[in-house]
């Protein structure tokens, strides 16, 4: 790889909306994809239930689903980036069908819709409960046919500097260092679940897209509105933590306290099937009444063939724990799982730094609210990635003046890094700030925090993968724990 390196685009990201925005940019476009880590790790492959939309409206429509996304959210939603979703999620995912997605489809040979918490209408599109994983796949294998882009798998982005007319990427690959530059980049980082002690997020998900997006100046909004979800598999010691997909529930699993007994319905009307922050807070309040941390999904009353057939994934990964879930109650309890603020950005995916944007999870749009509902961030992702894809090329047919020239080649040497440094942000954020926060723990954490950020600025660390993350997760520890203090100041 030469040590400079000139592009149209550079997009940070290999999960939904960093792979669909490079089908979507004009195929002139000189294009450089970087991949953290392996291409098939990231936080869109690990989604399990599905991807929501009003393709077929016999039965549902649009604003159904626009105030759904509402409800769930708290009314905190942006309308007009839920209006943008409704209306004109179909047609992607009806697009990403003919690039080769393999839905499940119902007899009729239209797409089989299913149902989950917080939806009216059965609008879910799946393929089994590896949906993710499915467009991920379908979606990298069309990227990798187009002569116009670059993948560089296992490419950490140590640096982003921005110029007057667009940016200089600073990347590690196979041992060496080099800058690419590029007129626009695309933030598609994912999110920042492994600033958690436990997490369903992937190994890439430690925010660095929003820590150099704050570096740069964009802004960083509601980074505190985090969701846990109530069903992850309460494994015993991985701190990666796969979800039981809230599918399962709207196949009619029943969730159950310690003593094998329902209990949602005391806390909320909706029951099994009221939004994430509605039944995660019930957990909550039910392991406070009953002094246990025992939970468990039961759907053992359906056919076993059924069970398998519709959850095949789920299913494999529970029995390597030793749960049937034929047959045995899976253990479950909340979990870090997904980010509602992030990077803020428009209808079309601009920050407020020129030429910069964001999309999926590591964004803002405001679709979500306080609370995403379920299935919107698959749908999210593809819209607003190809939103991005659109706006970009729009302006890449004009004249692109220079980029100006490169940094100076940095040193990136420097002493081991002290791996303490994420282990206790991840025990601050889990002990202050998890589904029932505690507001006297948030200065003591905040002061912490800051300490860390001083001596990762001050300690003469090396500038490789280690580095990177422990400052992203200290600069997005940060921003929480001040956005909740000011909130609980207010």
């Amino acid at each position: 790889m030469p040590q400079e390196q000139n592009y149209d685009v550079i997009i940070v990201g290999a999960g939904a909306a960093g792979l669909y925005a490079a089908l979507n940019l004009e195929k002139e476009a000189k294009v450089l994809l970087l991949s953290k880590k392996e291409l098939a790790l990231s936080n869109s492959s690990l989604a399990q239930g599905g991807v929501a939309s009003v393709v077929y409206r016999e039965n549902d429509d649009p604003e159904l689903h626009f105030q759904d996304t509402l409800i769930a959210g708290k009314h905190q939603n942006n309308p007009d980036a839920v209006r943008v979703l409704v209306n004109e999620g179909p047609q992607d995912v009806l697009n990403i069908q003919r690039l080769g997605v393999d839905f499940d489809l119902a007899g009729d040979g239209r797409i089989q819709m299913t149902l989950e918490a917080g939806h009216s209408r059965h609008r879910i599109a799946h393929h089994k409960d590896s949906t993710g994983k499915e467009i991920v796949d379908k979606l990298l294998y069309r990227v990798k046919r187009l002569a116009n882009v670059t993948i560089l798998e296992n490419a950490l982005l140590f640096s982003l500097t921005k110029t007057e007319n667009g940016f200089y990427a600073g990347v590690q690959h196979q041992g060496e260092a080099f800058y690419a530059g590029a007129s626009y980049v695309l933030l598609a980082t994912g999110g920042i679940g492994r600033i958690y002690q436990y997490t369903t997020n992937s190994a890439i998900a430690t925010g660095d897209g929003i820590m150099f997006a704050h570096e740069l100046g964009a802004e960083i909004k509601h980074l505190s509105w985090i969701q846990f979800h109530p069903t992850a598999f309460a494994a015993e010691k991985d701190r990666e933590r796969f979800l039981i997909s809230e599918a399962v529930r709207g196949e009619g699993a029943n969730l159950l306290n310690c003593y094998g007994a329902h209990f949602t319905s005391k806390y909320d009307s909706r029951g099994d099937l009221a939004p994430r922050d509605v039944v995660s807070n019930a957990i909550m309040q039910e392991m406070a009444a009953t002094g246990s941390d025992r939970f468990y999904l039961d759907i053992t009353y359906k056919d076993p063939d059924f069970l398998k057939s519709r959850f095949p994934m789920i299913y494999e990964r529970c029995l390597t724990e030793g749960i049937d879930i034929t047959s045995d109650w899976i253990p479950v309890f909340p979990c870090q799982h997904y980010l509602m603020g992030g990077i803020n950005v428009d209808l079309n995916a601009r920050t407020r730094v020129s030429r910069l944007y964001a999309a999926g999870e590591c964004s803002h749009t405001g679709v979500h609210g306080r609370n995403r509902l379920a299935s919107n961030s698959l749908l999210e992702a593809l819209v607003f990635g190809r939103r991005a894809a659109q706006d970009i090329s729009a302006h890449l047919k004009r004249e692109q003046p220079p980029l100006g020239p490169a940094p100076e080649q940095v040193n990136l040497g420097g002493k081991p890094m002290h791996h303490g440094y994420r282990t206790k942000i991840r025990e601050i954020l889990q002990n202050a700030y998890f589904v029932i926060p505690k507001p006297e723990a948030f200065q003591e954490g905040l002061s912490t925090v800051n300490q860390i950020l001083q001596e990762l600025e001050t300690g003469g660390y090396a500038r490789g993968q280690d580095f990177v993350e422990a400052k992203s997760a200290a600069v997005c520890a940060k921003i929480i724990l001040s956005e909740v203090l000011n909130e609980n100041d207010a």
